[in-house]
């Protein structure tokens, strides 16, 4: 919900990086019922961040698509919205998350007006308990031609185990693979006293509400581990030169969990 309704914001944004109109619509908001956006810098920063990590992600499959993948899976895809807006005709888009979640999703959708192309499947899955590989082969991804997975704002919330078994799952399909996802780092000694208290504030607030941070990596941690899982392409992007890629002037250092957005992947079979 908070990332659909950052998502929403950002329509107002005067420096607008992600076009999303279904964002508010899947809420059922009008844009006047959205609050304007934040003045602080940190809160500013996380909704730009999330706008970047979308757009980066939808820009970089547009150039996969261009070259031949016709499969797009979205991971832990929540109230992501790019699979009813989705540009590319052919591309088939397989959402997979929590049985629960894709419950509720459908019924937002249903709510709000927005019909489920044909192009989309639905892949319920648990990824602490269930395999994603069953889920993945009974929803009828064909391992054997490339695809695209999207996994945004997940990673944190699962056990490092857990995290690094899906990639596992990724690097092992047999076509082309590429994968955006993002992470948290650890926490900078660098952190300016502010930073470290909207770190620790966010922390205990997810932790409240049953979904704490579990996982973080090191740039080099998770580029070692991606190489050794045979993903040859590693990229890994700092939150704030990211979203420099789509707005002009500065962006302040106003990050207190150390957010990047990585793109892996493999060319060739492996």
């Amino acid at each position: 919900m908070r990332a659909a309704h950052s998502r929403a914001r950002h329509q107002n944004d005067p420096r607008r990086i992600l076009t999303d109109p279904l964002a508010p619509k899947i809420l059922r908001l009008d844009s006047g019922d959205l609050p304007p956006l934040p003045d602080d810098p940190t809160d500013l920063y996380g909704i730009r961040f999330l706008a970047a990590r979308s757009r980066f992600a939808e820009d970089v499959l547009a150039a996969a698509v261009a070259t031949g993948t016709r499969q797009l899976v979205v991971l832990g895809a929540g109230l992501d919205t790019f699979a009813y807006r989705n540009p590319h005709a052919g591309l088939r888009v397989f959402e997979v998350d929590h049985p629960a979640t894709q419950v509720w999703k459908r019924q937002q959708l249903a709510a709000a007006g927005v019909g489920i192309p044909s192009s989309v499947t639905f892949a319920p899955v648990d990824f602490e308990r269930d395999s994603l590989a069953g889920a993945m082969a009974s929803a009828g991804l064909d391992r054997d031609r490339p695809v695209f997975f999207f996994w945004l704002g997940v990673t944190p919330y699962l056990t490092r185990d857990a995290v690094l078994a899906t990639l596992r799952f990724m690097a092992g399909h047999s076509g082309p693979v590429q994968v955006v996802f993002d992470y948290y780092g650890e926490a900078p000694s660098t952190l300016s006293p502010r930073l470290r208290a909207v770190r620790e504030a966010a922390a205990k607030l997810v932790a409240e509400l049953g979904e704490p941070w579990l996982t973080c990596f090191t740039p080099e941690d998770i580029a070692d581990e991606l190489r050794a899982m045979g993903l040859d392409r590693v990229d890994d992007l700092v939150g704030r030169e990211l979203i420099a890629r789509y707005i002009d002037g500065p962006v302040p250092d106003a990050d207190p969990v150390g957010g990047r957005v990585i793109l892996a992947g493999r060319t060739t079979t492996p």
